[in-house]
């Protein structure tokens, strides 16, 4: 949506419903609602101040998200915040005080909701392509993933696709693909959760939802050997460019030595 300042805020995508919850030691703050100008002079200010404002925000470590769009009403803008938890929200408020934005935008009525929402699991959806990209390039701090991920899709190489969402903000992501192997078998990767709330059991919901969902297939991962080993995955010796110890396999054994090989789209990398 365009507003009235020449800037594009994008609204939150659509909420799918539905989904395992993850169940976080500190939930996530999530604050919606809207700001209503009073007439045009409080409407001038406030395009003055929120692009400024937005980008501050969105810069913050702890903040997942910070949308903004102008109502039809142009007095009126939605906005939709998302903290990776209290901490979080409260650095968001404490640097409001010296920003241009907490000094002069004091007149304008705030009307908010506040709640305290956990991730949930689904799998991934067409409108969600262009936020897994942006994840996967935000956790990585590159596009190589996100491109992967992208090239895996095309090819029709993503047996699974998982998310992480919480009221419409991706927060994690995991893929599997098939591999050419001597029984069923498939790769894990990539892995990503969101910088804001690693290290909080996501990866680890979203890594235990993948394996559940190929019981009885071999899962191949290339990754450290200490974050790995606690779903039971174990150093295999398969002839692969990527063999290695940090080539690690869980599930019925593939034969030592036996040839494995990632779709098309890992050559890229």
């Amino acid at each position: 949506m365009s507003c009235a300042c020449g800037h594009n805020h994008n609204p939150a995508p659509p909420v799918a419903l539905g989904g395992e919850e993850i169940r976080l030691d500190r939930p996530l703050v999530s604050l919606s609602g809207r700001l209503i100008c009073q007439d045009a002079a409080q409407m001038l200010l406030a395009l003055d101040l929120l692009t400024e404002h937005a980008e501050l925000s969105r810069a913050e470590p702890g903040n997942l998200r910070f949308d903004l769009a102008q109502a039809e009403d142009p007095l009126v803008w939605e906005l939709n915040e998302l903290y990776a938890d209290e901490a979080a929200f409260q650095a968001h408020r404490d640097r409001l005080k010296d920003s241009r934005w907490g000094r002069e935008s004091h007149g304008i009525r705030r009307d908010f909701t506040r709640s305290e929402p956990m991730p949930r699991l689904r799998a991934e959806m067409a409108h969600d392509r262009t936020a897994v990209s942006d994840l996967l390039t935000r956790a990585f701090g590159g596009e190589d993933e996100a491109r992967l991920v992208e090239a895996l899709r095309a090819e029709g190489s993503l047996a699974l696709s998982l998310v992480a969402e919480t009221e419409g903000t991706l927060v994690g992501h995991v893929a599997l693909s098939p591999l050419r192997a001597e029984a069923p078998a498939l790769a894990l990767a990539p892995l990503a959760v969101h910088p804001a709330v690693q290290s909080r059991g996501i990866g680890e919901a979203l890594v235990r939802a993948a394996l559940a969902a190929f019981d009885g297939h071999t899962i191949v991962v290339l990754g450290d050997p200490a974050y790995y080993g606690r779903f039971g995955f174990a150093p295999a010796e398969l002839d692969s460019p990527y063999a290695g110890p940090h080539l690690m396999a869980l599930g019925p054994q593939l034969p030592a030595g036996s040839r494995i090989a990632h779709a098309p789209a890992f050559a890229a990398l």
